[in-house]
C-alpha cells in the first residue's frame, strides 16, 4: 500500500533546526514558534502536545509546507522545505482536523478525484480507492454519499484519501476529535496498521491516552518551544512517579491537610478538589496516611499517565 521512503538509511525523514514561524513584522510581530529542533525517523509515530496557543498547528503547517518558514532550516526527505515545497507536498498524505470532503460526492467519488490531483488515471484512482475504503472498512459506503455518513466515518473516509498517492508521511491533526470511543479505537487500530506497513505519522492530539497510544516519540510544547521530548512512558518516567495518589478532603479543604502530609509520597500537588501525592508506590502512600490516622473523604491510586507530565509542564490555567 505504502512505498518505501527515498530518503538514505538512517536519515531523518523531517529533520529541522532552529525552526522558527513568525506573524507580522516590526513591534507587533509574534513569535509562534521560536527556535525548535526535531527530527522524525522514517516509519516512527511522532506526536506533538501543547496547550491552544503552544505552536503546534503552526508547526504543523511548516512541515505540511503550506506556510513559509521565517527563520531556520527544515527538510523533509532531505528536501529543503522552502524551495522545494511541491516535490515534497506529492508524496504526504494530510489529515486535516475539520474533515474537508465534498458532501455532494459519494464516498468513491471524494477518493477518485482526489487521487487525479496527484495524476493517477480515473482508472488506477478507482482501483485504489476501493482497496483503501476496505482498509478502512468501509466498502459498503462507497456509494453513499458524505454528507449522511457518522463523525467516524468520515475521519476513516478523510485518512482513506490522504493515502491515496501512498504516501511517505501521513500528517494527521487532531484525528479523533469529536468521535465517540468506539470510533476512536477503530481509528487507532487503522492508524497501527499503517505504521506496521512503514507509514511515518506526525500527530497532534488533545487526548493524553491516545498520545500514548500511538506515538513512538513526541514533543511538548509550550509559548513555542519544546520544553520536554521523549517516548510517552520515559517522559512519565523522567517528570512523575510511577503512580499517584488521589485524596479527597472536601472542595477546599485541601491544602490545611499539608502539614499532616509531610514526607508522604515524593511530591504534592494541591488542587481544589484534591490533592495528588505522586510516588513509586501508590499503595504505601496510603497506607502511610492510614498509619498518620489521616482519614481522606476518598482516595484512588492509579498510574500516573501522560496527562501528568502534561499538567506538570504546561500548568493547570486555561489558555483561551
Amino acid at each position: 500500500m505504502l512505498c518505501e521512503t527515498a530518503t538514505m538509511s538512517g536519515a531523518p525523514l523531517i529533520s529541522a533546526r532552529s525552526l522558527v514561524k513568525r506573524f507580522g513584522s516590526g513591534p507587533e510581530a509574534f513569535t509562534a514558534v521560536n527556535g525548535i529542533d526535531i527530527e522524525v525517523a522514517p516509519g516512527e509515530a511522532f506526536g506533538f502536545l501543547g496547550p491552544n496557543g503552544a505552536g503546534k498547528t503552526s508547526t504543523m503547517r511548516m512541515i505540511g509546507c503550506v506556510s513559509p518558514v521565517s527563520d531556520g532550516e527544515l527538510r523533509i526527505f532531505g528536501l529543503d522545505a522552502a524551495t522545494e515545497g511541491r516535490k515534497i507536498r506529492a508524496r504526504m498524505g494530510v489529515v486535516p482536523q475539520l474533515d474537508q470532503l465534498d458532501n455532494e460526492l459519494t464516498v468513491l467519488e471524494n477518493l477518485v478525484i482526489y487521487g487525479r490531483y496527484f495524476d493517477l488515471s480515473r482508472k488506477a484512482a478507482a482501483a485504489k480507492a476501493r482497496d483503501l475504503l476496505e482498509f478502512v472498512q468501509l466498502t459498503e459506503k462507497s456509494d453513499s454519499k458524505v454528507e449522511p455518513l457518522s463523525g467516524g466515518q468520515k475521519r476513516r473516509v478523510s485518512i482513506a484519501r490522504s493515502l491515496i498517492n501512498d504516501p511517505d508521511l501521513l500528517l494527521l491533526d487532531e484525528p479523533t476529535t469529536g468521535l465517540d470511543p468506539q470510533a476512536r479505537h477503530v481509528l487507532w487500530d487503522r492508524l497501527y496498521q499503517l505504521k506496521e506497513l512503514g507509514a511515518t505519522q506526525v500527530i497532534t492530539t488533545h487526548f493524553m491516552d491516545e498520545a500514548e497510544q500511538l506515538c513512538d516519540r513526541l514533543v511538548v510544547m509550550d509559548g513555542g518551544v519544546i520544553v520536554a521530548e521523549g517516548s510517552p512512558q520515559g517522559l512519565i518516567a523522567e517528570h512523575v512517579r510511577r503512580e499517584v495518589l488521589e485524596v479527597r478532603f472536601g472542595y477546599g479543604r485541601n491544602e490545611e491537610q499539608l502539614p499532616r502530609l509531610d514526607g508522604v509520597g515524593a511530591r504534592i500537588e494541591v488542587l481544589p478538589d484534591r490533592l495528588l501525592i505522586y510516588d513509586d508506590d501508590g499503595d504505601g502512600a496510603l497506607n502511610e496516611l492510614h498509619r498518620r490516622e489521616v482519614v481522606p473523604e476518598s482516595a484512588l491510586v492509579r498510574r500516573s499517565s501522560l496527562e501528568d507530565v502534561f499538567l506538570k509542564l504546561t500548568g493547570r490555567t486555561l489558555v483561551e
